[in-house]
Formats: structure tokens, sequence, C-alpha cells
């Protein structure tokens, strides 16, 4: 072993990769077995077959949601100066959508037949769009993130010419901006609406979920972009970040929690509004039962209320420690605002009886094959983004000059070179 390699093995990064790999590995065992004896050895039933693995995919899609928003700001909105951050965030979408992709092959029951929805189109049915939005957008994302691959330093060592035509497709930038937007806004309001119409769920039921499933993939999409700049920097003295550059992202992402807050609000006091079987008691379990403790510290307390004070606070969001809690707190809301959601309007079933209709109560705990499974998709997630930092420079704000004006003004506070 050469003296190059002897020190990447005892670098921090080569055990961290080391270590997802083995989560993936045991998610790829686990995964064999889903696919060979099927479902009936996890935990979903007839009655709750929207498990762990439907919460994975429905949060790491809302936290792809930066790519299409930041893109539109950059190419359609002429906020160039946030370029960088944005490569960063398509990066992140991709990921994220093809982790929603592999927990939805688990979760099919028959991943041979992926392939129908497209071929067999249903135009009535929400989930058939949103199987075209998920095939649409991963491929927009994927054109966008290829001249950053093309442009990378590994492959302009080795291919330079190849590496030279993979970034001439960067031109074709503002139409994928103009199409990302389109079917990602398609995209992230038919998952909520997928619940919305499901009348058999009274919970779910009602327009609002579309609106607050959008709202919510707003900021943590955004919240995640900035945070994996900062960890980025903070980890690799190969990324350099523009602390001014985040710092406008993260006051805007201060205002949308201000607005989600309200939405979250208007939905909570119109569920209590009137008694309507099934949905009062999810209600009541999501308020003071069983996933009160999710909704009330997870989701509003610490996923919205604490980090929209810290980022509002010019003074706060200064202080890097609380800047990054913050940027976790709005990921684990969102995280939390998916599993309440997706588990309060399956766990409440109504009963036809003989005076009418009651409320009947169901549970649900994941298996140890739906966890193993649910680890390595989110391992892999880790793994691509760790690579796409070391090797792809998906985040570097190097190019940008201090004298450029930001889309809001704000004073330049340097820039952030990180250490090892």
């Amino acid at each position: 072993m050469n003296t190059g390699r002897l020190s990447f093995v005892r670098q921090p990064l080569f055990w961290w990769i080391v270590l997802l790999l083995c989560i993936m590995a045991a998610g790829v065992f686990a995964a064999g077995i889903v696919f060979t004896q099927g479902l009936h050895v996890t935990n979903l039933t007839d009655l709750v077959p929207w498990g762990l693995w439907i919460g994975i995919d429905l949060s790491s899609i809302a936290l792809s949601a930066g790519a299409f928003l930041l893109s539109a700001a950059v190419y359609l909105l002429g906020f160039k100066k946030l370029q960088p951050v944005a490569r960063t965030a398509v990066f992140v979408g991709l990921i994220g959508y093809s982790m929603a992709c592999m927990t939805l092959l688990l979760d099919i029951g028959r991943p041979d037949r992926f392939w129908h929805g497209f071929v067999y189109w249903n135009v009535h049915s929400p989930l058939w769009e949103v199987t075209m939005c998920v095939g649409l957008y991963f491929t927009v994302l994927a054109l966008e993130v290829i001249p950053i691959i093309g442009h990378s330093a590994p492959v302009q060592m080795r291919w330079p010419k190849l590496g030279d035509r993979l970034g001439d497709i960067h031109k074709l930038a503002p139409v994928l901006a103009v199409a990302g937007l389109s079917f990602s806004l398609l995209h992230q309001s038919s998952l909520g609406a997928t619940y919305g119409v499901l009348k058999a769920r009274p919970f779910w039921y009602k327009p609002s979920m579309a609106i607050l499933f959008m709202a919510s993939a707003i900021v943590g999409g955004l919240a995640l972009t900035v945070l994996v700049s900062k960890v980025a920097g903070h980890l690799s003295k190969r990324v350099t970040v523009r602390d001014d550059l985040l710092d406008s992202v993260s006051r805007f992402i201060g205002w949308a929690l201000v607005v989600y807050l309200y939405l979250r609000l208007w939905d909570f006091l119109g569920a209590e509004y009137t008694y309507l079987p099934g949905r009062t008691e999810a209600f009541e379990m999501l308020t003071s039962g069983s996933l009160s403790v999710n909704f009330w510290g997870g989701e509003i307390i610490f996923g919205i209320l604490v980090p929209m004070i810290i980022l509002l606070s010019s003074r706060l969001r200064q202080k890097e420690s609380l800047h990054i809690l913050a940027l976790l707190f709005i990921i684990g809301g969102l995280v939390a605002f998916r599993w309440n959601t997706n588990m309060a309007g399956q766990l409440v079933l109504l009963a036809d009886l003989t005076g009418g209709t009651a409320a009947s109560y169901t549970s649900y705990v994941p298996s140890l094959i739906e966890i193993a499974a649910g680890a390595g998709v989110i391992a892999y997630g880790v793994l691509a983004v760790t690579l796409g930092i070391r090797f792809f420079s998906i985040v570097d704000h190097s190019g940008v000059e201090e004298t450029e004006e930001l889309p809001e003004s704000i004073p330049a506070q340097g820039t952030l070179v990180a250490t090892d």
C-alpha cells in the first residue's frame, strides 16, 4: 500500500464511508429478503399499507425541494449569485429523488412492474400524476447534475473532452429550470392531493393537504441545502463557503416558516371546529395521544417556532452553532410532519355499526426488515452527498465575487474556508 492510500485509510472520511457501506450492505440484504419473500415479512397490513418506507419517501422528496426553488431563483428570477447554492441543491435533489425511487421499489410489492404507470395511463389518479412527475423531474435533475460531473476535477483530468461535452448541457439550464419548476410544483402538491382525495380517511380528506405539503417542502428543502453547505464548509478544507449567501437563504427560510406556521395553525383550528367520525379521533391522537410528543415537540415547537426565531434574528443567526441547530430542527420538523400525517390517517379506522359509524384504532411498528432496508436507503443518500462534496465539488462558492449584490441587502460576512 503506497503512502497516499495509507494516509487516506487513516482519515476519518475513510471510516465514515466504511460505516455507510456496512449499513448499505445490511439494507441490500434486507431488500433481497423483501423482493424474494414479499411484503409479508414486513409489518405492513391492509389497514396500514403505508409505513416507514413511505415516510422516508415523503421526507426525501420534500427535502429535495431546494433544487427547483433555487434553480428558479437563479435562472428565472435572475439571482445569479445564488448559482453555487443552486448547484448544491440540484445534486441533493437528485439524490433525494433516487432515494424516493428506492423506497417505492421496496414498497410496491412488485418492483418488476414499476414501469406500468408510464405505459398504462390513468389520468384520473393523483398517484399516476405523482409517478409521471417523479420520472420526468428525476430526468430533469439528472440533466442538471451531468454538467457538474463533467466539470469535476476527476473527469476533467481523465476524460477532458467528455467532460467538456457533458458541461455543454449547462446551456439548457434555463429550459431545465422551467421544466423542473413545473414538474416539482405538480409533484409536491400532488403528494398532498393523493392523501386529500381519500374520503375513506377523514383525517386526510381536506383541500389543505396539497398546500401543507408544498409549504413544508419549501422550508425543508432549502434548510437541507444550507445545512449541507455549512457542514461541508466546517468539515473539509477543500470547500469554500460564502456565509453571506447562505445567510440570505436562511433569512428567507425564516419568513417561509412564518407562512408555514400560519397554514399549520389554520389547518389545526379547522380540524377541531366540528365533530367528524375518524377525523376527530385522529386529531386527538395527534394532539394528545400517541403522536402528541412528535406533533408538539418535533413538529411545532422545535420544527417551526424555535428555528423561526433563530433565523429571523440577525444576532442569533450569526451564531454558527445556533444556525446549524435551527436547520437541523427544520429538517426534523418536516420528517415529523410527514410521519404524523401519514400515521394519523391510518391508525384511526371507521367501522359501520348498526347505530351508525364509529372510529376504531390499530397500531403499526416497523419490522426489523423495514428498518434495515430503510436505513440502507438513508445511508446511500448520505454517502452520495459525501462523495459529491469530496470529488465533485458540489459545495463551492469560490467563484462568487464579493462585489456582487445579493437578492436582499445583507452585509458581506467574508468567506469561510474550513479546515479538516
